[in-house]
């Protein structure tokens, strides 16, 4: 799943180990998730957009198979 967090992360001035932190995880679960490696669990998108002050619908993108966006 593609997803904004590290430009997110970047503009605010967050090292991957705050923004950890900041979430309750570890490094390693932040750099999971910058890299498509790892979809969050549902209360950790809503700290995410609670931190981030954006919609989930704005951080992530499903990137949908063609034929099921039909």
């Amino acid at each position: 799943m593609k997803n904004s967090i590290r430009t997110l992360r970047e503009e605010r001035g967050l090292t991957q180990g705050a923004l950890a932190e900041r979430l309750g995880v570890s490094r390693q679960t932040v750099n999971a998730l910058e890299t498509g490696k790892y979809d969050p669990s549902l209360p950790l998108a809503f700290k995410l957009s609670a931190l981030f002050a954006q919609p989930i619908d704005a951080m992530f993108d499903p990137e949908l198979p063609e034929e099921s966006a039909r």
